[in-house]
């Protein structure tokens, strides 16, 4: 278990919203924006959901104007499984008071059972704000008219390849055939979407996307990477210096464990990313 929590240390900003936010600025001075994410999913009262949306909250108001005033928050910690009120009203406040600052909510896409009751609070969402997202897994087969719907209604879409273990009838676990998804889906947000996130450390998703872009003259600022904290940082700095926008993914808090086993056990990739992040790639 201790050698578990030091691995832990390297892919985890810390335990407070301060620690996150001082990641946050040292990623900033190198031209690097971050996504802050309050780790913890599956509440089940109402009170420990309004306790983490006023704490998400209260990282809002923490983060200075130097670093983006950018979450991730999950559905399943704002009382997703309690009620539909709640977790409209308590996400709601959140985007609410990003707004008032000048900031970004992005909406997580948690494990199946949850896609379409996120997808439903995320639309309630954008029809008042502009300033909330959603992200959408590659390997889920429902993804393709979800990314239409999207692009239909102009949000600005994280796209991954997808983080939790589903049965075969709910999405693809061959790697390339995730691939040969990710590659279409993303073609189709980079070329008629907003500002699309692409959200891999795949490099061969990542020369994909730098060759479509290219080969369609879409210039670099319409859309980003994203890769999460810890994982292949040299390749940060190589996006930004060759004029990408790069945003990282900081996770912090204290329920650290179950994101980090989940990265280590539904993929055997990751474990070679948390290997070679450990030698400093």
């Amino acid at each position: 278990m201790k050698a578990l929590t030091f691995l832990a240390r390297r892919f985890v900003a810390g335990e407070t919203a301060a620690e996150a936010v001082a990641v946050g600025q040292r990623l900033a001075a190198r031209g690097i924006r971050a996504t802050f994410d309050l780790l913890g999913e599956d509440v089940k009262d109402e009170g420990a959901a309004r306790r983490t949306a006023a704490s998400v909250q209260e990282l809002l108001r923490l983060i200075p104007a130097n670093v983006d005033r950018n979450v991730s928050i999950k559905l399943t910690s704002m009382g997703l499984d309690v009620s539909r009120d709640l977790v409209t009203e308590l996400a709601g406040g959140i985007v609410r008071t990003a707004r008032e600052l000048g900031g970004f909510v992005r909406i997580d896409m948690e494990g199946s059972a949850h896609t379409e009751a996120t997808l439903n609070v995320f639309r309630d969402l954008r029809e008042e704000y502009d300033n909330v997202g959603i992200v959408l897994q590659a390997y889920m087969h429902r993804t393709e008219r979800d990314v239409r719907d999207c692009l239909a209604h102009e949000d600005r879409v994280r796209l991954c390849k997808g983080a939790y273990k589903e049965p075969p009838q709910v999405a693809w676990s061959d790697m390339e055939q995730i691939r040969i998804s990710y590659k279409r889906f993303s073609h189709g947000l980079l070329e008629l979407g907003k500002y699309p996130a692409i959200a891999t450390h795949d490099e061969s998703l990542i020369k994909d996307t730098i060759e479509f872009t290219r080969e369609k003259g879409i210039d670099a600022s319409r859309f980003e990477f994203q890769m999460l904290y810890g994982l292949r940082r040299r390749r940060w700095d190589e996006l930004v210096r060759a004029g990408y926008n790069m945003r990282v993914y900081v996770p912090y808090g204290t329920h650290w464990a179950p994101y980090f086993y989940r990265r280590l056990r539904e993929r055997k990739e990751n474990v070679l990313f948390v290997l070679k992040g450990l030698v400093g790639g």
